[in-house]
């Protein structure tokens, strides 16, 4: 048998981390297996799904490096297929039309409200022998689901689970304009698509229960099911879609590798061993179902973090630097950089990673370098009588030089501290806040280089002139 899995998102939001490690599990458990990974774009919720929320999920997709060659199925081209089996359904006998008012369910609902029970739809047309079929009204049409017995799942995550089929109810599957359900749209497309493995949230549980009768209605192969825990936030709730840590835009905004944030969902509910980073190679010859836990994870920005810094650690400075330009195009394409700046900032990249958690923090150390003029206008510092006459002096003996490089400026500098007897933190803080508008950052000698030796007298000398 294939391995064929899938991600079906809906897009009627930005993709969440939840689905986007549902997308992560699905690749590397079909690309272990040597199969396929599809995407199925489930947009038959016409007033939320927007082109907007689509693009950006395959976007993100692509950004976590999900290969799918862009290629993708959206659910509403098939909605004719959908009504067809809804109608089969309805011939052999495993779905009934259903002219409840909506007036009707609510009382049912409100019935049951006070009973303290759940809702279950009380079958009224299931049987329509002594019923008499309203005129004018447009019916829905409900899967005649089991009464008796259990529907019992062999779940690869989370092992045997059963459910009464007495508490399923008979569910819509076409609606009142004959627009399908998600419960039909989604069990016919599996199926057309030959899927083998439905891997996703284990929230889809009671959905599950409901598509395998639909399956044996239909006499079709009943695909595998996995359900994966759900993401919790930090005080153990599950989390919300309105939380901003929530969506993968967010970390793309921040700054965060995308390398880092699939090594983060691996490890979010997946072990093996005491092993942390993993690249993609490795994710996909190691990964197995058998390994996801079945309790919630919890949501560790903290964690998110550091993984990101080992990453940012471990690229080469000539692969964070192009991840960097990207990052610049995308976010801050309203300010204009000279191609001078940027040759500076790429040489002075291998320092300014240097704490950096992500590319935003990079960024913000590299600001000194092309936003000068704006930061020097926000920032208030008046040099006092020692601190002038140790930038006097360290301009003096720049001055004399040409061109300059680390020894040389080291031997300045040491010169400084000696003449004007002080220690370093005398010099540094007063020459930084010079230079980079801030007391704290790089060291003086890399400061230096990455502005030029112009550059660097220019920026003293306006503090001692003022």
């Amino acid at each position: 048998m294939k391995i064929i899995t899938r991600f079906a998102p809906s897009p009627t939001g930005y993709l969440h981390i939840g689905g986007a490690r549902t997308a992560l599990f699905n690749y590397l458990f079909a690309k272990n297996q040597k199969g396929d990974f599809l995407i199925r774009i489930e947009d038959t919720d016409k007033l939320r799904s927007k082109e907007i929320y689509e693009k950006q999920i395959i976007h993100t997709l692509n950004w976590l490096g999900l290969d799918f060659n862009n290629k993708f199925i959206k659910q509403s081209d098939n909605i004719n297929l959908h009504v067809k089996i809804a109608n089969k359904l309805l011939e052999k006998g495993f779905a009934y039309k259903c002219y409840c008012s909506e007036e009707e369910i609510n009382k049912q609902k409100e019935i049951c409200k006070k009973k303290g029970i759940p809702y279950i739809y009380n079958r009224k047309w299931r049987e329509t022998e002594n019923l008499r079929v309203p005129d004018n009204v447009s019916p829905v049409i409900r899967f005649k689901s089991k009464i008796s017995g259990n529907t019992v799942i062999k779940d690869l995550v989370q092992g045997d689970r059963n459910i009464s089929n007495s508490t399923i109810e008979d569910f819509i599957i076409l609606r009142k304009d004959c627009s399908p359900t998600y419960q039909l749209s989604a069990t016919v497309d599996d199926h057309e698509m030959n899927i083998s493995h439905v891997i996703r949230g284990d929230d889809h549980m009671i959905n599950s229960f409901k598509q395998k009768q639909i399956y044996e209605a239909m006499g079709w192969e009943i695909p595998q099911f996995a359900h994966i825990p759900l993401i919790h936030s930090k005080d153990g709730k599950k989390l919300s879609k309105r939380d901003a840590s929530s969506t993968i835009d967010e970390y793309i905004k921040e700054g965060y590798l995308p390398d880092a944030i699939r090594n983060y969902l691996l490890r979010l509910g997946w072990s093996y061993k005491d092993k942390e980073i993993f690249n993609m190679e490795e994710s996909i010859k190691l990964f197995n179902l058998e390994n996801i836990g079945k309790s919630p994870s919890k949501l560790d920005i903290e964690r998110i973090k550091s993984i990101n810094i080992e990453y940012i650690k471990s690229f080469n400075d000539d692969d964070l630097f192009q991840q960097f330009q990207e990052y610049l195009k995308k976010f801050y394409s309203n300010i204009k950089i000279a191609p001078e700046i940027i040759l500076k900032i790429k040489q002075s990249i291998y320092f300014l990673k240097n704490n950096a958690s992500s590319l935003k923090n990079i960024y913000n150390n590299a600001e000194y370098i092309f936003n000068y003029n704006k930061m020097s206008k926000e920032f208030q510092f008046t040099p006092n009588d020692q601190e002038t006459k140790i930038i006097n002096t360290l301009v003096a003996k720049l001055v004399k030089n040409i061109s300059i490089d680390k020894d040389v400026l080291k031997k300045i500098i040491d010169e400084v501290i000696k003449e004007n007897e002080i220690k370093f933190k005398e010099f540094g803080q007063p020459v930084r806040m010079c230079l980079i508008c801030s007391s704290k950052g790089p060291s003086i000698t890399d400061i230096i280089c990455s502005i030029g030796l112009d550059e660097t007298v220019i920026r003293l000398k306006k503090y001692i002139n003022n």
